[in-house]
């Protein structure tokens, strides 16, 4: 039995970088010598336990091969037999398929220094072609190893597009893809996850509405100024479709299968954006801005007009900011009635309703009057 620390482990480690978590790969043991030393089974797919005081996750060496579509088209065979080179053969990149003994021996079977050296994402073999998600995993390393000058080498983004060509990313499941969309948009520079994804052609199929120039040229500079923010991915999504119309945004992230709050964050951004662009610029309207942050659910929901407010900061060209001013203004006189006064004053029901409504519409007017004066 021989253990070894294995993929992006070993790779930060070369880069000088922060590991932050370390997996193991056991070669000659079985699943009844894992558990007689204490490891506890975990997952159902193949055997990988977790150590009885680190919690640390080991696997024992395995095969993969391809029998159907998708993500969960493979067997898998893991047996003592199976060498520590056939278990680094199955994995995506050859900077991830580099191993070191507890003695400390570095095993590299397949050039993943000298690619990490080169600054290039290669894959390990042509079964990186048997999964498709290894194209949104290549493209998500792209993004979190950009700054450090790494690039898909031009091998492996022909076999990327040979892929989309034949179908394959067809095959991927929502909830994988939203997975990897979802680490993507917290990489170093997010940016370069959907480059890649457009560059190899799985964008057109995964996200077909960011195809046009115009609509990727404006996500992708949204999405560069909310990660400047450090926005929330929900802020980040709802960058993403910004520049879309609303029912066909709202369409794209049901299918993407985003969680409610980024679907919901995307709606408001893409249903406020052309409104902000049509208000008068040197006299906005009073009503439509108290029927904008009704809209937004501002009262209710405080902490996402928030969200909204940076990511329409971070969407709307220049031209527009004033007219974001105006409408976060707006929010703060309208907020500043207190419904406990009309209450006491005798209010109630429906009248309350319109009470607060009346003097959230007369406070808006007089901020604006007093702007215009």
């Amino acid at each position: 039995m021989q253990t070894y620390l294995v993929g992006g482990a070993v790779r930060d480690e070369l880069l000088g970088l922060k590991v932050k978590d370390r997996d193991w790969v056991v070669v000659g043991a079985t699943p009844e010598q894992m558990l007689a030393r204490g490891f506890t089974q975990v997952g159902s797919d193949f055997p990988v336990f977790l150590h009885p005081k680190t919690h640390e996750e080991y696997a024992l060496a395995r095969t993969e091969r391809k029998q159907g579509h998708g993500y969960h088209g493979f067997s898998v065979y893991s047996a003592p037999d199976v060498t520590l080179e056939e278990d680094l053969l199955r994995r995506d990149l050859t900077i991830n398929a580099m191993a070191r003994s507890e003695q400390g021996e570095l095993s590299d079977p397949f050039d993943g220094r000298k690619d990490l050296e080169a600054r290039e994402l290669r894959h390990v073999s042509m079964a990186f072609k048997e999964d498709p998600l290894r194209i949104l995993r290549t493209a998500r390393f792209a993004a979190r190893f950009q700054p450090l000058g790494f690039r898909v080498c031009a091998e492996t983004m022909e076999l990327m597009r040979s892929m989309v060509a034949e179908g394959e990313v067809e095959h991927l499941v929502p909830e994988r893809v939203w997975q990897e969309i979802q680490r993507a948009l917290h990489e170093n520079n997010p940016a370069t996850f959907f480059q890649v994804l457009r560059d190899c052609g799985a964008l057109a199929v995964l996200i077909p509405e960011l195809s046009p120039e115009a609509h990727f040229s404006a996500a992708i500079a949204a999405l560069q100024r909310v990660h400047a923010s450090n926005g929330s991915t929900a802020e980040r999504f709802a960058s993403l479709l910004c520049a879309l119309d609303e029912p066909t945004g709202t369409a794209r992230a049901k299918a993407l299968k985003a969680p409610n709050d980024c679907q919901q964050l995307a709606r408001l951004t893409m249903i406020f954006t052309p409104a902000i662009q049509q208000l008068d610029p040197l006299q906005p309207d009073a009503g439509v801005l108290l029927k904008l942050l009704e809209k937004a659910d501002l009262w209710r929901r405080p902490e996402r007009f928030a969200q909204l407010l940076n990511v329409l900061a971070c969407t709307l060209e220049p031209a527009n900011r004033a007219k974001l001013e105006a409408l976060q203004n707006a929010a703060k006189v309208a907020s500043t009635v207190d419904p406990k006064i009309l209450m006491e004053q005798g209010f109630l029901g429906k009248e309350l309703g319109d009470a607060i409504r009346t003097e959230r519409l007369a406070r808006i007017n007089q901020a604006l009057s007093s702007l215009l004066s």
